[in-house]
């Protein structure tokens, strides 16, 4: 086995406990009563941020890969974007069971009247699309073209992502605005890659 390849291997479980940090924080803190005087709110932020987290990382790995030369940088892509889908997880059950204690007319007119949600609630329905289809038996039954036309929709999830957070942000959008240079970064260097190929 080449030293490349035994480097891969380590990589792959650091990837993995490390995208589970953030998990192991947010407990930590809700045991010894860390997150302050508004405990939902704190969760529901966090939850949303490292779901964007994971989305950019997700989106990341391909511009990375081309840079660095590293082929098997794209192996982690797939579990990074199972860690958006989890995390984003979180954030919805946090919302519908602690949040809205699963108040169902509640939801629908809290959805109603208000846009963010409903750009959030469209991102998570493409996440767990995408989530659904990362198996290889799917991707074998797709083919690569369909599969790989069906995940660019990562792009489509991060946008709503982004849009859900700068309008949940009322005052202080410097973050918001952060991720969005940053997608717009991601989106312009995607479409100069696939322009150049032609």
């Amino acid at each position: 086995m080449s030293h490349h390849s035994q480097s891969i291997r380590w990589i792959r479980p650091v990837v993995f406990i490390a995208s589970l940090l953030p998990l192991a924080w947010l407990i930590w803190q809700s045991l010894t009563i860390g997150l302050g005087a508004n405990p939902v709110e704190k969760i529901q932020r966090y939850t949303g941020d490292w779901t964007l987290n994971f989305i950019f990382i997700t989106l990341a790995i391909s511009p990375l890969q081309r840079i660095t030369g590293i082929v098997r940088l794209k192996e982690m892509r797939r579990m990074v974007g199972l860690y958006a889908f989890f995390y984003a997880c979180l954030h919805f059950i946090n919302y519908i069971s602690i949040d809205q204690a699963f108040e169902w007319d509640a939801i629908i007119k809290d959805v109603a009247g208000h846009k963010r949600i409903v750009f959030g609630f469209i991102s998570f329905i493409i996440l767990s699309v995408l989530a659904a289809t990362s198996a290889n038996r799917i991707f074998q039954k797709l083919g690569a073209g369909y599969w790989n036309a069906l995940h660019q929709l990562i792009y489509i999830a991060a946008i709503g992502s982004v849009v859900h957070f700068l309008l949940l942000v009322k005052i202080d959008i410097r973050w918001p605005l952060i991720y969005a240079g940053v997608l717009a970064v991601l989106l312009g260097y995607r479409i100069v890659f696939r322009a150049h190929k032609k």
